[in-house]
């Protein structure tokens, strides 16, 4: 795709559903009793992936214009899938259906595409097999293709090696099919949609400090969830109003769950002029119409106790520092070395390409603010934010941008492009 540079932004608009409560509504309507209605369920292609995979275990979906309803069989009551799980780019999907998956009474093999076949899975595989799982992987267990034959579970205590909310995710949910009370110790703090969302379903877990615990063997009802807007695909369109001349939006609706807000306390400390009205909670989550306006920005240090809280958003936060005044330094982000590509290097590397002076380091970026964005060749590598990142630099650029593979945002954010034209003016 070629994209021109553009004078300013200015509008409200709404963007789509979080995908990350998109899947958990999903994966816990599916094994709750009775109809789940959903509204706002994000309709990015992670979250297809997530219904099909239950369509093909016997959960039935019907689709209206507000809403979905999935109408749940319970916790054991899932068929055996004919086929592998195609779950295409999907690292929650993937992850947390191999803890649901582990305690079927049935075989389950679960794939993906050629960049979720490249991340880890050990990291769900050492618990759930602790608790009782059988799970076969690609390189000694290291990687997906996953052959999974589920097995009776027992709870287990687990401190987190790595701050993970996919992999507590999986834990938790392979604890509520377990015998006994599952304990899970964080070591940072990470999403916590899932103990959010299993208590509207009427699930019992509890956060002592850093311990969660989820008892086994409860049963979970059917409800009414309202997915909020999401927050890292609202981040792309506050980067870009805090950078553009003249510019400001307003995005309605979205999630402003504590452990989610990393972006917003960056760009704050970076000097975003950001407002927050309208706060409602919504099924427990926090929700908020959030607006930015032009700003000037400063180079500042982000350290790995805010890195978890915005895992997601680094690739627009690199845009920001790009044209911000002075160096801006990032620690404990090596986690971006495993996404759905490698951010640290594919980011580093488009941001030389644009003319910025970026330095990595194994968990590490360094960031030389400057005036613009030169016009280039982008690889997005396949990767959705990396895309989205650079089509927002390319908003900022001296001339035209080429970004190869744009359709790979469809992964999270279906109709970018035609939420960024509406704002557009000339």
């Amino acid at each position: 795709m070629i994209i021109s540079p553009v004078k300013k932004i200015e509008g409200f608009i709404k963007v789509p559903g979080d995908k990350s409560i998109s899947h958990r509504a999903v994966i816990l309507g599916s094994v709750a009793k009775g109809l789940t209605e959903i509204h706002n369920l994000s309709p990015c292609e992670d979250c297809i992936r997530t219904v099909t995979a239950f369509k093909n275990m016997g959960i039935e979906f019907s689709f209206t214009k507000e809403s979905v309803i999935v109408k749940g069989k319970g916790l054991r009551d899932l068929s055996e899938p004919q086929d592998v799980l195609d779950l295409g780019n999907s690292g929650t999907s993937i992850r947390l259906l191999t803890g649901v998956l582990s305690a079927q009474s049935f075989f389950s093999v679960l794939t993906g595409d050629q960049y979720l076949l490249k991340r880890p899975m050990d990291r769900v595989i050492i618990p759930l097999t602790r608790m009782g799982a059988k799970i076969s992987g690609r390189a000694n267990n290291r990687f997906a293709p996953l052959a999974i034959k589920g097995e009776k579970l027992k709870s287990i205590s687990y401190t987190m090696p790595v701050p993970s909310a996919q992999v507590k995710s999986s834990i938790i949910l392979a604890g509520i099919f377990a015998e006994g009370t599952t304990r899970i110790t964080e070591t940072a703090l990470t999403r916590d949609h899932t103990e959010i969302m299993l208590s509207s379903f009427g699930g019992k877990i509890s956060k002592s400090k850093e311990i969660i615990a989820v008892d086994g063997g409860q049963n979970l009802e059917g409800t009414k969830i309202f997915v909020p807007s999401d927050i890292s695909s609202a981040a792309f369109l506050l980067v870009a109003a805090s950078l553009l001349k003249d510019s400001s939006v307003t995005i309605k609706d979205v999630g402003i769950n504590p452990t989610r807000t990393g972006i917003l306390d960056i760009l704050k400390e970076m000097g975003t002029r950001i407002e927050i009205s309208n706060m409602s909670l919504k099924n427990g989550e926090l929700v908020a119409d959030i607006s930015a306006s032009t700003s000037e920005l400063h180079g500042i240090s982000i350290d790995e106790e805010i890195a978890p809280r915005a895992i997601d958003e680094f690739p627009i936060i690199f845009i920001a520092a790009a044209l911000a005044k002075g160096k801006t330094h990032i620690t404990g982000i090596k986690e971006l070395r495993i996404k759905e590509s490698d951010r640290i290097a594919t980011m580093v590397k488009g941001l030389k390409n644009m003319g910025i002076n970026a330095v990595e380091g194994e968990g590490e970026v360094t960031i030389e603010g400057a005036e613009k964005f030169r016009g280039t060749k982008i690889n997005s590598f396949g990767d959705h934010r990396v895309a989205m990142a650079f089509s927002i630099a390319a908003l900022l650029a001296d001339s035209e941008t080429h970004i190869d593979d744009v359709k790979c945002i469809d992964t999270s954010f279906p109709g970018f492009f035609n939420i960024l034209e509406s704002v557009v003016k000339s």
